[in-house]
This record gives structure tokens, C-alpha cells and sequence, in this order.
């Protein structure tokens, strides 16, 4: 029942907001027309260093902003992956002229906002503070300090970061999906890693700077309260004589796709979900015919909660909490790509639906009433973004830079509009390719793989830096590899646990448990109490002040949960659940009770403690990977699920701060995390064998 905890808080701090909101749903909104678009050129001009300007004057208020953006397009980076992304950190670690500090209070003192990354910079303040703003950039971009002490300070910041995505199932996903695609050895498909970090030099990042960074295919634009002229003479002072390497666009060739649909998989043994990514590369740019038939069909496929793929995925099926897809474009070859974060045990029947509305597409079963639907969100979000002044000056650099027709965005709702369902049967046909796919799936093996074998597609296994994994000890079915074991046992870790927090005698003697907890959480204060009796009763109250907002009651067969005057009884799921926890110390359990099934996965990491990987798949089916420190034994680690409006949601779970409790070490800090939603309880007082009765769980 513990699991139960943070979906009904959630509730609790969140419900009041959407009490007052009534939507009819049975309905959907008529399509309007399409606005009018009036679209005013930019004055644009060039600098003799090859730097071009694009001013869009708008003085209804004081400010202005600037942004310069070098295009240098795909930068290859090999064995030195992530050194461009550093180089543009360093950028902001103070200039030859002043001190990082010094910088940033310069910033500050004039109430502006100046940005420097990897493809140039941004300054933006009320106008009489602009040219100071401006020429900070100016400075920051020419003549970057590059300390060593920062460099070493950010590459240390970099490789942390690495660490904390070692085990996401949607970072390795996303990692092995664009490397398989595009090639691992590619400026698109090539990916920065610990090891690549950590050979970076100092002097990688100012050879990076001198190729990179230059007024070589750069675009610097104004937009606000200022004029042509003084934009002009601002760029001539500041970047007038400022020259660097010419910059020339990368010839990428095109990279095939599979000759026959495959599925790419990832074994992530503690992830509770399913990374799914069904999809193919296209050769889409911004000037092909295709275009704007393209953006349709991609949002009646999966551009957002009224399309095929959402209304099927979740709406119907409840795999999942969100599919969607995605149509690249742009000068270079890109993905087109169906995606969802599925349930583990259903990740093969989400694939199959998947390719069902691709097909469906391809097939032309697509009504008017979508294709309108569909057309009027353009209007709508067209006609919105052109209020942004900003916008003017993306679309001029846009038809710079991707060779368009002038009149390119003025007649874009023209186009939009005179798309039709043949267009859209025909472009689905062409770019939504069923045939030739990579399906790309992060997540747990022993759960998923069985299942996939029923598609009929051919499996392929990677590791999670996209290196193939060659079967050692393949069963019959040939989804089975041989586990490294490290001579020890899931009974072991068990074993070590239980003596590591006193010994399974004294955790024997436990029949009952009580604690005084505190919360701290989306500015409020919570006060309560939890207790636990054997067998396997639980009881939790949350108070603010002296109101309780929460109350849950297991009593080991059934049970309520309350959340003010609201009361209700638990589900027969969340029964099943909690009956998971058998005893105060469910761990005697595993090893004492044949309802629980374990085992060793490997080793890992939790920040920086080894760790001992434990699979344990509970009574109700329910499967918690469980993280065990190699060096003192304790549970520092859970992922698992948890029930929330009737499906399963991924939870990880952190145990902190073990502290003696009688003959007993036991945590006092629990965090928990599903859904984005953290939920830090710390235990103030923990009672054993005292303070816990029978009518603590009526």
C-alpha cells in the first residue's frame, strides 16, 4: 500500500485546481477559417566578414533582443564526442577583459539577459540598456577567457550528468535509436560518453572555438525597439573586424534504412516501462512539395491528444499515458517516428497498434472531420505565433538558410488549407514506411522479449551504447543470455540485507512498527504517523495542522483510503498490491515465502555505491528491481510500479539515512518519485514492538 501513498497525495494538492473546469468532450470545436497572415520583411543587410543581419523593428515596448546563430550544421566529433557542447559551456566562463563574475554582475547590474552556447549567443534588455547587453555578447563570443579551472569544473559537471542517464530507459532509447539509424560513427548518430569526456583537453576546446565559432554563416538578428541604422552600427562596431575560419555546410550522405522491418532491443532489467520508438528515415526539406501535406498527416498520426495514435494507445487500450509521432525536415536526411512509454507487458501489442494506424494512414482511412481538425490547429497556432515579433525574423532567416521562396511563410496557410485527403493518402504512402522500419524498444528483456517474438520481425540486441550483443547461452526461444552472477546468489543479497540492519533473529522479533513522519512538499507541511503490524497490516495518516488530509487503512484483507471528508474503499488491484508486504521487514519474506519469486541481475550503480541488482516479482505480479550496496548490504534502490486511476506507473523509491532503532538499522529518509511527482518523507521517531494495536487498522 506504501506505492499508493504518492498517487493519492497528488490528488489531494492537485484536485481543487480542476474542480471549477467543465468540458464537454462529447464534442469536438468547429474549424474557423483561416486568418488572414500579413508578414513584413526584415531590413537585411551583410556584414564584409560574411555575417548577415535581419532587423525587425517593433517599438511598442523598450527592449530589444539580439540572437547570432553560426550555421555550421552537423559537426562530427569521433573520440572527442561532447566537446563542442563544452566549448559553448565555456564560453560563458568570463572573457579576457573580465572575469566570470565580473561578467555576470555586468548582467545583472542592467536588469538584461546574455546567453552564449556553442552556436553563438543572445542578449536582450529595455532599450536604453541594450548596447551594453549587446556588447557583453559581442565580448563573450570574441574573447572567451577559457580558465582552466572551469574547463575542469564542467567537464567533471558533464560526466555526472552521463552517470545520472546511465539507466534511464528513454535516454538509451533515444541514444541507440539515432545511432542505429544514422550511424554510430555520423555527426547524427554519434553520441558523447564518459569515456569521450574524460580524454577531452583544454586545448580541444580552443581549437573547437577557432573552427566553430566565426562570423563565417552567421545570422545575427534584432528584433524590438530599434531601427535599421543603429542596428548597423551597433554590428559594425561590435563585430565589424571580427573574422574567423570560413565556414562551408557538411555534404552528408544518405543513409539507408533496413531492407526489412526489424526490432532493435535494449535490455534495461529495472526499467518498468517500455521506451518504444517504431520509425524510418526521410528525406524531408522545407522546400520539398511534400511539406505541408507532411506536417497534416504527421498530426492526424500523432501531433498530439485528438490523434490516431493517442485515441488508440491510451484512450483504448490504456497501454500508455501518451503516443505521439514526429516528422523531421530541414536540409539534412531526418526521422520520421512513432513513440509511447508503454506498459512493459504490453509493449508488443503497442507496437502492433502502432503500425495499424501507420497503415491506416497509408490506406487513406482518414475522415474530413481530422483533416479539418487537423488544418484549423495550424490556422489557430500560425496565426498566434505571428503576435511574437520575434517570428518574422526566424521565417526570414529560415528562407535564408533553407534556400525558400520568398513568399514561403505568407502563403504557408494557403498551402495548409488546400491539402487534401488524397494528399495525405499519398504522402503516408511515401514517408510512413511500414516495411522498411526500425523498431526501437528500451526495457525490461525477461518481460518484454517473450512477446515480441509473436510480431513476426526479426530481433536484434544491443547494449545501451548500440553495440551489438551476441547471445552466449541462447534458450529455445533465443531470447535468453547468460547472466553474469559474480558468484552470488539473489538469496545472498537477501541474507547479507537482513543481517546488515541487525541480524535475522532480531528482524524475527519485529511484529510491529511505529513511526512519526514529517513532509515537506509543494510549499506545505505534513505531519503523520504510519504504523505496521504483521501480517502484512498497514495504516498511514497525513495531517496539516490539525486536518487530515490523507488516511489510508489495510488491515490485511481490505481496506479504505480517505482524502478529506472523501472516503473510499481500496480496489481489489490495490489490495493485491498491498498484500505485496507481508511483515514489517517484507524481506524475511522473500527467502521464507515461495509467493515471491528472485533474481540476481548484475551490478550496478546507485551515485556513486556499487550496487547488487535484485529482481523480485511479487505475489500480485508486480516486479520491483531492488538495489542492494555491495559494501554495507543495505537497500539503497527501488524501481517498481505503483496503481494510479487503475494502470501501473513507474515509481523509483530511495532509502537514506539508515539509523539504529533498537537492535535494528533503518532508514529515516524515503523518497519517493512516480510520474515526476517526488514525495521526501522523513522519519522522525520509529517505534518497535510498541504503540501499535488491532483498532489502528478498522
Amino acid at each position: 500500500m506504501k506505492k499508493v501513498i504518492i498517487v493519492a497525495l497528488s490528488i489531494v494538492l492537485l484536485q481543487h485546481g480542476f474542480a471549477q473546469i467543465k468540458v464537454d468532450r462529447s464534442k469536438k470545436p468547429a474549424a474557423g477559417p483561416a486568418p488572414a497572415i500579413s508578414i513584413k520583411d526584415p531590413v537585411i543587410f551583410t556584414l564584409p566578414n560574411g555575417m548577415t543581419v535581419l532587423v525587425v523593428e517593433n517599438h511598442k515596448f523598450p527592449k530589444v533582443s539580439a540572437s547570432l546563430n553560426i550555421d555550421a550544421g552537423p559537426i562530427p566529433e569521433g573520440k572527442r564526442a561532447g566537446l563542442v557542447n563544452l566549448m559553448g559551456q565555456m564560453l560563458g566562463e568570463g572573457t579576457t577583459n573580465m572575469s566570470k563574475d565580473k561578467f555576470d554582475e555586468a548582467v545583472d547590474i542592467i536588469g538584461a539577459e546574455v546567453s552564449l552556447y556553442a552556436s553563438g549567443g543572445s542578449a536582450s534588455a529595455l532599450t536604453r540598456y541594450f548596447e551594453k547587453a549587446f556588447n557583453l555578447m559581442a565580448d563573450g563570443l570574441k574573447n572567451p577567457a577559457f580558465p582552466q579551472a572551469s574547463f575542469d569544473k564542467l567537464k567533471s559537471l558533464t560526466i555526472t550528468g552521463l552517470k545520472s542517464n546511465e539507466k534511464s530507459a528513454p535516454a538509451i532509447a533515444a541514444r541507440v535509436n539515432a545511432a542505429l539509424s544514422y550511424g554510430k560513427q555520423t555527426a547524427m548518430g554519434e553520441f558523447t560518453t564518459e569515456e569521450t569526456v574524460k580524454g577531452l583537453i583544454l586545448k580541444d576546446v580552443k581549437d573547437a572555438y577557432k573552427n566553430y565559432i566565426t562570423p563565417s554563416r552567421s545570422y545575427l538578428t534584432f528584433v524590438g525597439d530599434i531601427t535599421p541604422a543603429a542596428a548597423k552600427e551597433l554590428t559594425t562596431k561590435a563585430f565589424g573586424r571580427w573574422s574567423g575560419k570560413k565556414l562551408s555546410l557538411p555534404v552528408i550522405p544518405l543513409v539507408k534504412n533496413p531492407a526489412k522491418t526489424e526490432i532493435d532491443f535494449v535490455d534495461v532489467p529495472t526499467a518498468v516501462q517500455g521506451e518504444l520508438n517504431v520509425g524510418n528515415l526521410v528525406s524531408n526539406p522545407m522546400n520539398n512539395k511534400d511539406y505541408h501535406a507532411l506536417l497534416i498527416a504527421n498530426q492526424i498520426l500523432g501531433g498530439g491528444a485528438e490523434s490516431k495514435l493517442f485515441m488508440n494507445l491510451r484512450e483504448k487500450h490504456g497501454f500508455t499515458y501518451g503516443s505521439y509521432s514526429r516528422i523531421g525536415s530541414g536540409r539534412f536526411q531526418s526521422l520520421f517516428t512513432a513513440s509511447a512509454a508503454v506498459r512493459s507487458d504490453k509493449v508488443d501489442s503497442a507496437t502492433a497498434e502502432i503500425f495499424s494506424e501507420i497503415l491506416n494512414m497509408r490506406d487513406g482511412k482518414i475522415t474530413q472531420e481530422e483533416l479539418d481538425i487537423a488544418k484549423a490547429k495550424y490556422n489557430g497556432s500560425f496565426a498566434l505565433g505571428m503576435e511574437d515579433p520575434s517570428r518574422t525574423a526566424t521565417y526570414a532567416s529560415n528562407i535564408l538558410i533553407n534556400n525558400l521562396p520568398k513568399d514561403f511563410y505568407k502563403t504557408f496557410l494557403q498551402k495548409i488549407n488546400s491539402v487534401s485527403l488524397n494528399d495525405l493518402k499519398r504522402v503516408s504512402g511515401i514517408y510512413f514506411n511500414e516495411n522498411h522500419s526500425r523498431i526501437v524498444i528500451a526495457g525490461n528483456g525477461s518481460v518484454i522479449l517473450p512477446k515480441l517474438l509473436r510480431l513476426g520481425y526479426p530481433v536484434k540486441k544491443f547494449d545501451r551504447y548500440a553495440n551489438p550483443v551476441i547471445d552466449k547461452a541462447a534458450d529455445v526461444k533465443g531470447i535468453e543470455t547468460a547472466k553474469n552472477t559474480n558468484s552470488i546468489s539473489a538469496s545472498e543479497i537477501i541474507e547479507t540485507y537482513l543481517k546488515a540492519i541487525g541480524g535475522k533473529d532480531e528482524v524475527k522479533k519485529v511484529t510491529s512498527m511505529s513511526s512519526v513522519i514529517g513532509l515537506d512538499m509543494m510549499g506545505r507541511s505534513f505531519e503523520g504517523v504510519e504504523k505496521k503490524m504483521n501480517p502484512g497490516m498497514q495504516m498511514l495518516e497525513l495531517k496539516m495542522g490539525t486536518m487530515t488530509v490523507m488516511k489510508m487503512v489495510f488491515n490485511g484483507t481490505s481496506g479504505f483510503q480517505q482524502q478529506g471528508p472523501q472516503k473510499k474503499d481500496l480496489s481489489e488491484k490495490e489490495i493485491k498490491e498491498a498484500q505485496d508486504d507481508k511483515g514489517v521487514i517484507p524481506q524475511l519474506y522473500y527467502i521464507t515465502d515461495g509467493a515471491y519469486k528472485t533474481d540476481y541481475l548484475g551490478t550496478g550503480k546507485v551515485d556513486d555505491e556499487d550496487t547488487y541488482r535484485l529482481k523480485v516479482v511479487m505475489p500480485s505480479g508486480r516486479t520491483s528491481i531492488q538495489e542492494y550496496s555491495v559494501k554495507t548490504g543495505l537497500l539503497l534502490k527501488e524501481e517498481t510500479t505503483s496503481i494510479q486511476e487503475g494502470a501501473d506507473i513507474p515509481m523509483t523509491i530511495e532509502y537514506k539515512n539508515y539509523k539504529k532503532t533498537g537492535a535494528l538499522l533503518l532508514p529515516t529518509e524515503i523518497t519517493r518519485n512516480a510520474g515526476g511527482q517526488e514525495i521526501p518523507f522523513k522519519y522522525k521517531e520509529i517505534k518497535l514492538n510498541e504503540g501499535v494495536s488491532d483498532a489502528d487498522f478498522k
